[in-house]
């Protein structure tokens, strides 16, 4: 895909162009959890808000208010097309045809609406929130991050001439090439873009992911974007994320239910998707407490997605847990994907997949002749590895403005759940730096599910 990036952002009528295109424009996961909510919690009234964790970068104030209003209302006007529906329900996701529901597409062409939200600006950051039933509200997560992000990049652009952004883009992409070269010919290698949520924008996304299909091959494994694997006939990767846990733990009414609603949401999910979308995600509430008391059919799920541990600890971690339960470690995955970039890539590639020589750690891994050097590494597989590559893949503009700005650099944004049936919602994670919710219910939280095992870890993106 040949796009002039310089040109396209020095005179394009940035007033007519959306960020987001289509509906299919999302992380492939709020689609299946979208059935899901639809199928079991389809009254469930809820509340999201957008919080922006880099308080230094004052948003408000490089993105103007009517812009964001724009293009939120742009996205509720949008509708799934009908071809769009047609590949839901025929194409083949995770080697199987039909995870969708013919009454569940049908719902999404004539039943699906977006909720109502409310944009205030405070000390230079927006507040933005969604409320209303939760097949409503859901959608709104990824459509307003990547909304938010975009316009910071437009704003960032104000004032370079198109001399300048060739240059921005020349390194930019300068950039991009050093890092996937470093992973061209690692045997074995899985990685799939994951970078939808806080990419530069639309069109500089498409560009990575059809430079990852190239030069990587079958060894890129797909896209969390929905629209990219529609259009450019890619597979489409996913399954779930905190808010489902976050939910039902806030209807809990009792400490007995909250600290088992973990596992509820698990045999949920269980009994509405077959193993191949089985990859648990156990930190809302924190890994080792939730390894600890889960109940053993957790053992046969296919794997586990780690978000907010260290990799390593974490993936250590799950081995000893499956062998401590008689499952063997080989025949799991584990996928990585908190602020992923090459070099992590690399070593956990490294650490997981093989045996390191001795006196050399994965930080001795910086490229694919490392790891085919059988006096470094030789394959013997500890557990199936596989990496999210996502702010980092697709907004990594660091040190590329020509004139050492920092205004491309990426901001840690999120949307949570805030509410569930009226009682807050709670996140408490492996690293205490990315709870949120009320601090009193932060603090109840932490004495039903305790705190063994979670860190504080600076937090990049």
């Amino acid at each position: 895909m040949i796009v002039d990036f310089a040109e396209r952002a020095h005179n394009h009528n940035w007033d007519l162009d959306p960020v987001v295109r289509s509906l299919l424009d999302t992380d492939f996961y709020k689609l299946l959890m979208l059935q899901f909510i639809w199928k079991h919690f389809p009254r469930t009234q809820v509340s999201f808000s957008l919080f922006n964790r880099s308080s230094s970068v004052g948003l408000a104030e490089v993105i103007a208010r009517e812009e964001v209003l724009q293009q939120l209302e742009h996205v509720r006007s949008l509708s799934f097309l009908k071809s769009e529906l047609i590949w839901l329900a025929g194409n083949t996701f995770f080697g199987r045809r039909g995870i969708f529901e013919p009454d569940f597409v049908e719902w999404l062409g004539h039943g699906f609406r977006l909720s109502d939200f409310r944009l205030t600006v405070r000390e230079g950051q927006f507040h933005l929130e969604f409320s209303g039933l939760w097949t409503e509200a859901t959608m709104w997560e990824i459509y307003a991050l990547s909304i938010i992000n975009e316009l910071k990049s437009r704003g960032a652009f104000k004032g370079m001439s198109e001399f300048g952004l060739d240059i921005l883009y020349a390194q930019a992409k300068a950039k991009l090439w050093a890092k996937i070269e470093r992973l061209t010919g690692v045997p074995d290698l899985r990685v799939a873009d994951f970078g939808t949520r806080r990419r530069h924008s639309f069109l500089w996304q498409e560009y990575v992911v059809g430079a990852m299909r190239t030069a990587l091959g079958d060894n890129f494994a797909g896209t969390s974007n929905t629209y990219l694997a529609y259009k450019h006939n890619l597979e489409a990767v996913g399954t779930n994320a905190h808010e489902l846990p976050m939910a039902l733990a806030a209807m809990a009414t009792s400490d007995a239910d909250l600290k088992s609603s973990q596992y509820r949401i698990l045999e949920m999910w269980q009994n509405t998707y077959d193993r191949e979308i089985r990859i648990m995600l156990p930190d809302t509430y924190g890994t080792t407490q939730f390894l600890a008391d889960a109940p053993d059919w957790v053992t046969d799920w296919t794997g586990q997605r780690i978000d907010s541990k260290d990799p390593y600890v974490a993936g250590d971690e799950y081995i000893a847990w499956l062998e401590q339960r008689g499952r063997d470690p080989r025949k799991k995955l584990i996928i990585a994907s908190d602020a992923m970039d090459v070099e992590d890539i690399l070593g956990l590639h490294a650490y997981f997949m093989g045996t390191i020589a001795p006196g050399l750690t994965p930080r001795d891994f910086n490229s694919a002749a490392d790891l085919n050097d059988p006096a470094k590494w030789t394959p013997n597989r500890r557990i199936r590895f596989s990496a999210g590559w996502g702010t980092l893949l697709t907004n990594d503009f660091r040190g590329c403005h020509p004139n050492g700005g920092n205004g491309f650099d990426p901001a840690s944004l999120i949307c949570k759940m805030t509410e569930a049936d009226g009682r807050p919602a709670v996140k408490l994670s492996d690293n205490f730096t990315k709870a949120t919710g009320l601090r009193s219910e932060i603090a109840r939280y932490r004495k039903v599910f305790g705190t063994a095992g979670v860190a504080r870890i600076p937090v990049l993106v």
